[in-house]
């Protein structure tokens, strides 16, 4: 087994690499530290072949996700050498907003969160996975398990009764102030 999985990366080494590059927008460096963090997941057992996908697309899967996660972690890095940076040179400005302004956020994450509570649940769960994880449609298709156009119905049902509950609550919400 493990000889038929080298032998499977070998073949598909120079594919691999051309496919991190991709991942990498063209970044040599990046692309081969991802797919070398991809081959050390494989080697650790943290990712294995489940058999539901041919092992080539399985193993670009892994790739991309790599690449995903480490150009996460390079903007998470990047972000806070910025605010040290601005903090050192003087510049840095406090991030959090004025007790008003703070407010005004509150009282909007209270209606969004009473919306979302207020929609199906593969509504509810199909826009908590896209804009909360920041995962593609098809990506919370595979999570919910359920097939891509069902994602879609979902998601576009989902926004199109989210933005009426929301339109329907700043309405209300002004004849109260009146």
């Amino acid at each position: 087994m493990e000889r038929e999985l080298a032998d499977h990366l070998e073949s598909l080494h120079a594919d691999a690499y051309g496919w991190a590059l991709h991942c990498c927008a063209g970044d040599f460096s990046r692309a081969e530290e991802v797919l070398q963090n991809a081959y050390l997941k494989l080697a650790s057992g943290r990712s294995r072949p489940a058999g539901a996908s041919s092992f080539k697309t399985w193993w670009f899967g892994v790739i991309r996700y790599t690449a995903h996660e480490e150009f996460r972690r390079l903007r998470y890095r990047e972000s806070l050498l910025g605010k040290l940076w601005l903090q050192i040179s003087g510049d840095f400005q406090d991030p959090r907003p004025s007790p008003s302004h703070q407010a005004e956020l509150d009282e909007q994450t209270l209606q969004l969160r009473a919306a979302l509570a207020q929609l199906p649940t593969r509504q509810a769960e199909v826009l908590h996975l896209v804009f909360y994880q920041d995962l593609t449609l098809s990506e919370a298709a595979v999570v919910m398990k359920v097939g891509l156009g069902s994602v879609r119905q979902h998601y576009e049902r989902g926004k199109a009764r989210l933005r009426s509950l929301l339109q329907t609550s700043d309405s209300d919400h002004e004849n109260l102030l009146r």
